[in-house]
């Protein structure tokens, strides 16, 4: 007799898993963040050289990775990926952003600001900049031009008393910007850098000074770009093969493991749901090898299914009941799966600390996905599966792939 209790706990599990899946997958889906192998994009790998008289820290690359961050936002790119390989390297992934030389310009211009005489001599730097001091403005025919505010007004004044009715020129880092002939002593610690074409190149100039002087020399050794359309199609066909690959494997499961494979489908299609969750959870950007993991980690939930199943079709054909072999063959099959996952796990451990970023993605992505198949595919399956058959459905061995004739052979 079917106890309705247990079948019915079963159900409001899988109606439970599959509602929620059906109504938050598309905010799911929306909020992964792709890479830009999937999405297009630039990606430049920079030789990190210290400035005159100074040395390459710890501090100087988080220092030069926040102004990278400060001028990323100049481009409008919000989840720029910006890595510290070894000691002196910094690799920059910008999804979205095919400008190359707009890019380059912003991230590898050292923007050091300095108020020059006639001489060369630098009167003054960037370093005296209010911070976001630099502004927008506009002069007498309307034309726009950067206003700079200045820490100390009365250095200023200073020097624009002692350069009176001289030129004072603006240099970005060699290119000189303007060289105004000063007219009149300033006391308000205000200057302005005139010479702008449009607004935006204005605004680029402004945020670029806000931004600050990069504290070391950017050297470009690498770099590489993904067209929008390479990157369309790469996703397209990667989630393709990842559908297809999906459902061959669900009606191999179902159709030699019947009743269990069902089960595993279940907690197969919760495994998928449950790491793509998670990776927008993170913030993680997923990428092609970030996809590959995927897959590799619905291989492993699949495998971690299989060996339990053909643990309990053993212990059928020996002659245990259906309920002892379940037990038996979860029993047994979990020392087998957990020292499968822990081994993997230790090589994607290995792979992360020795791996470049795309590697490390993959490690990052395989390790989330084995935990998730060890949670789904173990605990997951059981519980459905010992739902079901203390609830007495499918309580022939036929349900489990296992023929009469081959019990009464053992």
């Amino acid at each position: 007799m079917v106890r309705w209790g247990r079948v019915t706990g079963f159900l409001l599990i899988v109606v439970l898993t599959f509602t929620t899946i059906g109504l938050t997958t598309d905010n799911v889906l929306e909020d992964v963040i792709l890479g830009l192998d999937l999405k297009g994009g630039f990606e430049i790998l920079y030789q990190v050289n210290p400035l005159e008289g100074e040395t390459i820290t710890p501090e100087t690359m988080k220092n030069t990775v926040s102004a990278l961050e400060r001028r990323i936002s100049v481009i409008g790119v919000a989840e720029p990926e910006i890595q510290i390989e070894g000691k002196d390297r910094i690799r920059i992934k910008l999804a979205g952003v095919f400008d190359q030389d707009k890019a380059r310009k912003l991230l590898g211009s050292p923007a050091k600001l300095t108020f020059r005489n006639m001489d060369g001599e630098i009167l003054m730097t960037g370093k005296d900049l209010v911070e976001n001091g630099a502004g927008i403005g506009y002069d007498q025919l309307n034309q726009p031009l950067v206003t700079l505010k200045l820490k100390d007004p009365e250095k200023f004044a200073n020097i624009t008393r002692q350069y009176l009715e001289k030129p004072i020129a603006i240099y970005l880092d060699e290119t000189m910007l303007t060289a105004p002939i000063v007219k009149a002593v300033i006391t308000g610690g205000e200057a302005t850098i005139d010479g702008q074409r449009t607004v935006d190149e204005a605004k680029e100039l402004a945020a670029l000074l806000n931004a600050g002087a990069l504290p070391v020399d950017l050297k470009e050794i690498y770099s590489n770009s993904v067209g929008a359309k390479l990157g369309s199609f790469a996703l397209k066909n990667t989630v393709k093969a990842g559908i297809i690959g999906t459902i061959l494997i669900f009606l191999f499961m179902i159709v030699y493991y019947r009743l269990p494979g069902l089960v595993a489908t279940i907690t197969l299609s919760a495994y998928i749901y449950l790491v793509l969750r998670i990776f927008t959870w993170m913030g993680a950007t997923l990428t092609l090898p970030g996809i590959a993991a995927f897959i590799l980690g619905i291989g492993m939930a699949v495998d971690a299914n299989i060996i339990t199943y053909e643990r309990i079709k053993d212990e059928l054909r020996s002659g245990k009941t259906i309920l002892s072999a379940l037990r038996a063959g979860s029993r047994r099959s979990f020392g087998t799966i957990f020292d499968a996952n822990l081994t993997t796990i230790l090589a994607a451990l290995v792979l992360f600390y020795f791996g470049s970023s795309a590697i490390q993605g993959f490690a990052i992505t395989l390790i989330t996905s084995i935990l998730v198949s060890f949670f789904t595919a173990v605990f997951g399956s059981r519980i459905l599966l010992n739902l079901l058959v203390r609830g007495n459905v499918g309580t022939k061995p036929w349900y489990y792939g296992v023929k009469e004739s081959e019990i009464s052979e053992l």
